[in-house]
């Protein structure tokens, strides 16, 4: 299944990787936030962690992308979504944490709105027990529509789910 129930696993998970992430990034101005559908407690969600890693200046992101390309990531652009950049693992070095557990990661500017309709979208599923119900059954019809197929899923939620999403941004506050 596409869609699994949520497990209290995706929190370790999170916890695991950011431990990597603190490491190579130490010393450096960031900060690390778990987002997307597996850092909502009791959300069912596809089984990838969503990170965002925020940086307030140019010179920070340039030394972020830096030490996370030592440590095995390559920079995949912003994927036409300005100040949230996307980064990939290149598979040319090994990491036990990093290389097993599936995770999305991005660095984003400090205050983008990319990075506020995140943390605005958990934020009110984490204390909105209707809206959470409401988004899960979109995930798991939308599953069902698309065969299971993840490329799929992903099409038909960019355009079904961005209006639910709107909504909520509009009850939390403007970005």
């Amino acid at each position: 299944m596409l869609i699994v129930p949520y497990t209290s696993d995706w929190i370790e998970d999170y916890n695991k990787i950011r431990l990597e992430l603190d490491a190579a990034l130490n010393g450096h101005d960031y900060r690390i936030e778990h987002v997307g559908s597996t850092s909502v407690p009791d959300l069912a969600a596809k089984a990838i962690i969503d990170i965002d890693i925020i940086y307030e200046t140019d010179a920070d992101f340039l030394r972020i992308k830096s030490h996370l390309q030592a440590i095995g990531y390559f920079h995949n652009g912003d994927q036409g979504i300005p100040y949230r950049e996307a980064f990939k693992r290149t598979g040319m070095l090994n990491n036990e944490v990093l290389d097993k557990i599936e995770h999305h990661l991005y660095v984003c500017l400090a205050g983008c709105p990319a990075l506020k309709r995140h943390l605005l979208f958990r934020n009110h599923l984490r204390k909105n027990q209707a809206a959470l119900l409401t988004y899960e059954a979109m995930k798991y019809k939308l599953a069902e529509k698309a065969e299971q197929d993840r490329k799929q899923y992903a099409a038909l939620k960019e355009l079904h789910v961005n209006d639910f999403i709107d909504d909520i941004i509009q009850i939390e506050g403007n970005l």
